[in-house]
Protein backbone atom coordinates (compact mmCIF):
# COMPACT_ATOMS: atom_id res chain seq x y z
CA UNK A 1 0.00 0.00 0.00
CA UNK A 2 0.90 3.64 -0.83
CA UNK A 3 -1.72 5.85 0.11
CA UNK A 4 -2.17 6.00 3.97
CA UNK A 5 -5.45 3.99 5.94
CA UNK A 6 -8.85 6.06 5.58
CA UNK A 7 -7.70 7.34 2.51
CA UNK A 8 -10.72 7.20 0.66
CA UNK A 9 -13.17 9.09 -2.10
CA UNK A 10 -16.47 10.14 -1.25
CA UNK A 11 -19.60 8.83 -1.75
CA UNK A 12 -20.43 10.18 -5.78
CA UNK A 13 -23.04 12.99 -4.82
CA UNK A 14 -19.97 14.68 -3.04
CA UNK A 15 -17.66 13.78 -5.58
CA UNK A 16 -19.47 16.01 -7.95
CA UNK A 17 -20.14 18.95 -5.69
CA UNK A 18 -16.16 18.63 -5.04
CA UNK A 19 -15.40 18.32 -8.71
CA UNK A 20 -17.50 21.58 -9.83
CA UNK A 21 -16.36 23.23 -6.69
CA UNK A 22 -13.16 22.80 -7.49
CA UNK A 23 -13.45 24.08 -10.88
CA UNK A 24 -15.54 26.85 -9.72
CA UNK A 25 -13.11 27.79 -7.82
CA UNK A 26 -9.71 27.31 -10.61
CA UNK A 27 -12.16 29.50 -12.43
CA UNK A 28 -12.46 32.53 -10.14
CA UNK A 29 -8.48 32.23 -9.48
CA UNK A 30 -8.17 32.63 -12.91
CA UNK A 31 -10.73 35.28 -13.99
CA UNK A 32 -9.17 37.64 -10.77
CA UNK A 33 -5.53 37.08 -11.60
CA UNK A 34 -4.78 37.59 -7.77
CA UNK A 35 -0.57 37.70 -7.21
CA UNK A 36 1.21 35.08 -6.08
CA UNK A 37 3.71 35.95 -3.30
CA UNK A 38 5.58 34.78 -0.26
CA UNK A 39 2.91 36.51 1.51
CA UNK A 40 -0.66 35.05 -0.19
CA UNK A 41 1.09 31.68 0.21
CA UNK A 42 2.19 31.90 3.95
CA UNK A 43 -1.26 33.43 4.59
CA UNK A 44 -3.13 29.75 3.43
CA UNK A 45 -1.31 28.12 6.20
CA UNK A 46 -4.02 28.74 8.45
CA UNK A 47 -5.81 27.11 5.97
CA UNK A 48 -3.45 23.91 5.88
CA UNK A 49 -3.76 23.76 9.61
CA UNK A 50 -7.70 24.04 9.60
CA UNK A 51 -7.90 21.11 7.10
CA UNK A 52 -6.13 18.62 9.21
CA UNK A 53 -7.92 20.17 12.36
CA UNK A 54 -11.28 19.27 10.68
CA UNK A 55 -10.29 16.08 9.47
CA UNK A 56 -9.87 15.29 13.35
CA UNK A 57 -13.16 15.82 14.03
CA UNK A 58 -14.22 13.95 11.43
CA UNK A 59 -12.46 10.78 12.85
CA UNK A 60 -13.58 11.68 16.15
CA UNK A 61 -17.33 11.73 14.77
CA UNK A 62 -17.81 15.02 15.76
CA UNK A 63 -19.28 16.16 12.31
CA UNK A 64 -23.08 16.10 11.65
CA UNK A 65 -23.18 12.98 9.14
CA UNK A 66 -24.59 15.10 6.21
CA UNK A 67 -21.31 16.72 5.86
CA UNK A 68 -19.40 14.11 7.24
CA UNK A 69 -18.46 12.80 3.69
CA UNK A 70 -17.19 16.67 2.94
CA UNK A 71 -14.66 15.71 5.62
CA UNK A 72 -12.76 12.63 5.57
CA UNK A 73 -9.16 11.90 3.50
CA UNK A 74 -8.54 13.49 1.44
CA UNK A 75 -12.04 15.41 0.57
CA UNK A 76 -11.22 17.87 3.35
CA UNK A 77 -8.40 19.45 1.71
CA UNK A 78 -10.08 19.78 -1.53
CA UNK A 79 -13.59 21.53 0.69
CA UNK A 80 -10.70 23.49 2.66
CA UNK A 81 -9.29 24.45 -0.68
CA UNK A 82 -12.32 25.32 -2.05
CA UNK A 83 -13.52 27.83 0.22
CA UNK A 84 -9.39 29.23 0.38
CA UNK A 85 -9.40 29.46 -3.53
CA UNK A 86 -12.98 31.44 -3.43
CA UNK A 87 -11.95 33.83 -0.68
CA UNK A 88 -8.35 34.65 -2.43
CA UNK A 89 -9.99 35.41 -5.43
CA UNK A 90 -12.10 37.86 -3.74
CA UNK A 91 -9.33 39.32 -2.39
CA UNK A 92 -7.85 39.72 -5.57
CA UNK A 93 -6.37 42.94 -6.62
CA UNK A 94 -8.13 44.76 -9.55
CA UNK A 95 -7.47 48.15 -11.95
CA UNK A 96 -9.57 50.84 -9.43
CA UNK A 97 -9.89 48.93 -6.38
CA UNK A 98 -8.22 49.66 -3.39
CA UNK A 99 -6.88 46.57 -2.26
CA UNK A 100 -2.94 45.75 -1.70
CA UNK A 101 -1.67 42.70 -2.15
CA UNK A 102 -0.67 43.08 1.72
CA UNK A 103 -3.91 43.74 3.13
CA UNK A 104 -5.69 40.74 0.80
CA UNK A 105 -3.20 38.56 2.61
CA UNK A 106 -3.78 39.71 5.35
CA UNK A 107 -7.88 38.93 5.43
CA UNK A 108 -6.87 35.98 3.98
CA UNK A 109 -4.72 34.70 6.85
CA UNK A 110 -7.17 36.08 8.89
CA UNK A 111 -10.17 34.28 7.35
CA UNK A 112 -8.39 30.91 7.45
CA UNK A 113 -7.53 31.86 11.12
CA UNK A 114 -11.29 31.98 11.73
CA UNK A 115 -12.16 28.95 10.52
CA UNK A 116 -9.17 27.38 12.34
CA UNK A 117 -10.58 28.70 15.31
CA UNK A 118 -13.97 27.72 14.58
CA UNK A 119 -12.13 23.65 14.34
CA UNK A 120 -10.39 24.33 17.46
CA UNK A 121 -13.20 25.83 19.65
CA UNK A 122 -15.40 22.29 18.11
CA UNK A 123 -12.57 20.28 19.38
CA UNK A 124 -12.63 22.18 22.97
CA UNK A 125 -16.19 20.75 23.45
CA UNK A 126 -15.65 17.51 21.79
CA UNK A 127 -15.45 14.65 24.28
CA UNK A 128 -14.16 11.03 23.48
CA UNK A 129 -11.76 10.53 26.52
CA UNK A 130 -11.75 11.38 30.33
CA UNK A 131 -8.27 11.92 29.70
CA UNK A 132 -8.70 14.74 27.28
CA UNK A 133 -7.15 17.58 29.35
CA UNK A 134 -4.12 15.95 30.00
CA UNK A 135 -4.17 15.19 25.67
CA UNK A 136 -4.62 18.66 25.59
CA UNK A 137 -1.63 20.23 27.44
CA UNK A 138 0.46 17.06 25.84
CA UNK A 139 -0.96 18.74 22.08
CA UNK A 140 0.61 21.89 23.43
CA UNK A 141 3.72 21.07 24.60
CA UNK A 142 3.87 19.38 20.78
CA UNK A 143 3.10 22.36 19.10
CA UNK A 144 5.76 24.32 21.45
CA UNK A 145 8.59 22.00 20.56
CA UNK A 146 7.42 21.82 17.40
CA UNK A 147 8.13 25.78 17.47
CA UNK A 148 11.09 26.12 18.68
CA UNK A 149 12.65 23.05 17.01
CA UNK A 150 11.46 24.46 13.69
CA UNK A 151 12.80 28.11 14.31
CA UNK A 152 16.08 27.18 15.27
CA UNK A 153 16.25 25.14 12.49
CA UNK A 154 15.40 28.06 10.17
CA UNK A 155 17.99 30.33 11.88
CA UNK A 156 20.68 28.04 11.16
CA UNK A 157 19.63 27.44 7.83
CA UNK A 158 19.36 31.67 7.36
CA UNK A 159 22.65 31.79 8.46
CA UNK A 160 24.65 28.78 7.13
CA UNK A 161 22.89 29.15 3.44
CA UNK A 162 21.12 31.79 1.60
CA UNK A 163 17.43 30.76 1.69
CA UNK A 164 15.93 33.95 1.54
CA UNK A 165 13.90 33.89 -1.64
CA UNK A 166 11.82 31.38 -0.12
CA UNK A 167 10.75 33.98 2.61
CA UNK A 168 8.12 32.74 4.99
CA UNK A 169 6.95 30.08 2.90
CA UNK A 170 10.60 28.41 3.76
CA UNK A 171 10.16 28.78 7.36
CA UNK A 172 6.29 27.34 7.37
CA UNK A 173 7.79 24.30 5.58
CA UNK A 174 10.50 24.04 7.85
CA UNK A 175 7.56 24.29 10.95
CA UNK A 176 5.18 22.11 9.53
CA UNK A 177 7.55 19.54 8.46
CA UNK A 178 8.58 19.71 11.98
CA UNK A 179 5.02 19.75 13.09
CA UNK A 180 4.31 16.56 11.42
CA UNK A 181 7.97 14.61 12.48
CA UNK A 182 7.24 15.53 16.26
CA UNK A 183 3.34 14.57 16.58
CA UNK A 184 3.62 11.64 14.61
CA UNK A 185 6.85 10.26 16.82
CA UNK A 186 4.60 11.24 20.18
CA UNK A 187 1.94 9.31 18.67
CA UNK A 188 3.28 6.55 17.71
CA UNK A 189 5.80 5.96 20.45
CA UNK A 190 3.95 7.46 23.57
CA UNK A 191 0.15 7.26 23.35
CA UNK A 192 -0.15 4.26 21.07
CA UNK A 193 -1.34 5.70 17.65
CA UNK A 194 -0.23 3.69 14.68
CA UNK A 195 1.50 5.19 11.79
CA UNK A 196 -1.49 5.40 8.86
CA UNK A 197 0.98 6.12 5.72
CA UNK A 198 2.78 3.09 4.83
CA UNK A 199 6.29 4.58 3.96
CA UNK A 200 6.55 6.75 7.12
CA UNK A 201 5.33 3.42 9.11
CA UNK A 202 8.70 1.78 7.29
CA UNK A 203 11.04 4.55 8.52
CA UNK A 204 9.88 4.49 12.22
CA UNK A 205 10.33 0.66 11.79
CA UNK A 206 13.97 1.18 10.25
CA UNK A 207 14.38 3.58 13.58
CA UNK A 208 13.49 0.45 16.09
CA UNK A 209 15.77 -1.88 14.17
CA UNK A 210 18.78 0.16 14.74
CA UNK A 211 21.42 -0.84 17.50
CA UNK A 212 20.76 2.23 18.93
CA UNK A 213 18.90 2.65 22.50
CA UNK A 214 15.05 2.83 21.54
CA UNK A 215 13.38 5.93 21.89
CA UNK A 216 9.53 6.40 21.33
CA UNK A 217 9.76 3.71 19.52
CA UNK A 218 12.19 3.96 17.06
CA UNK A 219 10.20 7.25 15.85
CA UNK A 220 13.30 8.99 16.44
CA UNK A 221 14.38 8.45 13.32
CA UNK A 222 11.01 9.73 11.87
CA UNK A 223 11.50 13.36 13.26
CA UNK A 224 14.71 13.57 12.08
CA UNK A 225 13.86 12.77 8.14
CA UNK A 226 11.28 15.14 8.50
CA UNK A 227 13.04 17.74 9.92
CA UNK A 228 16.00 17.19 7.68
CA UNK A 229 13.85 16.90 4.60
CA UNK A 230 12.10 19.75 5.18
CA UNK A 231 15.16 21.82 5.84
CA UNK A 232 16.42 20.77 2.61
CA UNK A 233 13.75 21.47 0.15
CA UNK A 234 13.60 24.58 1.14
CA UNK A 235 17.79 24.96 0.58
CA UNK A 236 16.61 23.04 -2.89
CA UNK A 237 13.98 25.37 -3.64
CA UNK A 238 16.19 28.20 -3.32
CA UNK A 239 16.94 29.55 -6.93
CA UNK A 240 13.66 28.01 -8.30
CA UNK A 241 11.63 30.55 -6.24
CA UNK A 242 14.22 33.53 -7.00
CA UNK A 243 13.96 32.38 -11.29
CA UNK A 244 10.09 31.67 -11.01
CA UNK A 245 8.99 32.98 -7.90
CA UNK A 246 5.03 32.03 -8.69
CA UNK A 247 6.06 28.58 -9.12
CA UNK A 248 8.03 28.54 -6.91
CA UNK A 249 5.97 30.05 -4.10
CA UNK A 250 2.94 27.58 -5.02
CA UNK A 251 4.96 24.55 -5.28
CA UNK A 252 6.32 25.29 -1.63
CA UNK A 253 3.19 25.97 -0.04
CA UNK A 254 1.80 22.73 -1.60
CA UNK A 255 4.76 20.93 0.48
CA UNK A 256 4.24 22.81 3.50
CA UNK A 257 0.35 21.89 3.55
CA UNK A 258 1.93 17.81 3.00
CA UNK A 259 3.39 18.69 6.86
CA UNK A 260 1.66 21.82 8.06
CA UNK A 261 -2.39 19.77 7.58
CA UNK A 262 -1.28 16.42 8.84
CA UNK A 263 0.57 17.80 11.72
CA UNK A 264 -2.37 19.68 13.19
CA UNK A 265 -4.10 17.19 12.71
CA UNK A 266 -2.38 15.11 14.98
CA UNK A 267 -1.81 17.86 17.91
CA UNK A 268 -6.04 18.50 17.56
CA UNK A 269 -6.56 13.90 17.40
CA UNK A 270 -4.61 13.94 20.64
CA UNK A 271 -6.47 16.14 22.49
CA UNK A 272 -9.98 14.98 21.66
CA UNK A 273 -9.49 11.36 21.35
Amino acid sequence: MILPAGFGLPPLPYLLALAAGTVAAIGALYVRRPPVTAATVTALAPWMAAGGALYALYQAGAVPDPAAPLFGSPAVYVTVGILAGFVWALLAERPGESWRPTEASTILAAVGCSLLTVALIAAAVTRTSNAVGARALLSGAILLVSLVGGTLIWITLRRVTDVSATGTVGAVVVFGHTLDGVSTAVGYGMLGFGEQTPLSRLVIEAGGALPVPELLGGAWLFVLVKTVLGAAIVVLFEEYVREEPTEGCLLLGLIAAVGLGPGFHNVVLFAIS
